[in-house]
């Protein structure tokens, strides 16, 4: 494997999600956009059953810790200057994290930093404002996540505001989302809870004008994949794309009315992704509908980057 040059900084993170985890191998070098060397995400629903049980479960742990020792392999093989691991949500809920993370660290070496909401926030706005287009200065960045959504308002010359919602794609489909498809009253009742905290999390935030909305994490990138019917994953097509409520709504209206089996034959819906979408879009348009967001710019950039722009800094 090739070393990076002297004044080159490669680094590797992980993010341990509720519904995925992601890798990212990169070289870092100052005032340049990181180079990407290697990247993997998996859907491994660690989160499953969290919200019900406030435990990981046994599979679930399984799931991740083997797909750990697999990205370990790859890791070494690059010869990386420093990794950095984080976990998110679903380990922050569980009751058992501690067990998890010893796991973790006896059978892949990795010392995992667990976040709390706040740092997950800063860490996807570093990951966020590594990309934009010219002219994007002011923002409200949502990120969407399978326990959590983060509101995070960021003005330059000023601290950013972070709130959180303790509602995901996996906590929303399995509090209230019990059929297949959702019956009219699950959906409404599903909107009317993430209006309500929408509501709450940006009460104190103050909506200067020429604000854009950024979006990050997998519902948004799915769905500006479906707008587009992409037959494969193409982040230069899905970056910096631009969803509006009209394309979000039509989207949610396909995913609604259609069961799980019939979802996976949507183009541009990744694999594993047909529960939790139909989830994602009810949050994302429910959000906008309650903000009066007609349009959100999409990241495909965000948390795992975050982490490695950190993690280069405090180097």
């Amino acid at each position: 494997m090739n070393v990076p040059p002297p004044s080159t900084l490669r680094l590797a993170g992980i993010d341990i999600g509720t519904l995925t985890c992601r890798l990212l191998i990169a070289d870092l070098t100052s005032g340049r956009p990181l180079t990407e060397l290697q990247s993997d995400r998996r859907i491994l629903r660690l989160g499953e059953g969290v919200d019900r049980d406030k435990r990981l479960s046994d599979a679930a742990m399984e799931r991740v810790i083997a797909c750990l020792k697999e990205w370990r392999s790859v890791i070494d093989r690059h010869q990386v200057s420093a990794c950095a691991v984080v976990a998110t949500s679903a380990v922050r809920d569980a009751s058992n994290r501690q067990a998890f993370l010893d796991r973790v660290k006896y059978e892949s070496g990795f010392d995992v930093e667990l976040i709390t909401g706040e740092e997950e926030a800063r860490r996807t706005l570093l990951g966020i404002r590594s990309g934009l287009p010219a002219g994007v200065t002011d923002l409200l960045a949502l990120d969407i996540g399978g326990g959590s959504t983060e509101f995070i308002l960021d003005q330059p010359g000023h601290e950013p505001i972070v709130q959180s919602m303790n509602i995901g794609v996996v906590r929303l489909c399995e509090r209230l989302l019990h059929h297949d498809p959702p019956t009219a009253e699950e959906i409404e009742q599903a909107r009317a809870w993430v209006r309500q905290e929408t509501k709450r999390a940006v009460a104190a935030m103050p909506r200067p004008a020429g604000c854009s909305c950024v979006g990050t994490a997998g519902t948004i990138t799915s769905l500006a994949a479906m707008a587009q019917k992409l037959p494969a994953y193409e982040p230069a097509r899905i970056h910096n794309y631009r969803l509006t409520i009209e394309t979000i709504r039509e989207l949610e209206h396909q995913l609604l009315s259609r069961t799980k089996a019939e979802r996976v034959w949507l183009p541009g819906l990744e694999k594993n992704r047909e529960e939790v979408i139909a989830a994602g879009a009810i949050i994302i348009r429910t959000i906008m509908d309650t903000l009066g967001e007609e349009e959100c710019l999409v990241s495909d950039l965000g948390l795992r980057e975050g982490v490695l722009i950190d993690l280069a800094k405090k180097m």
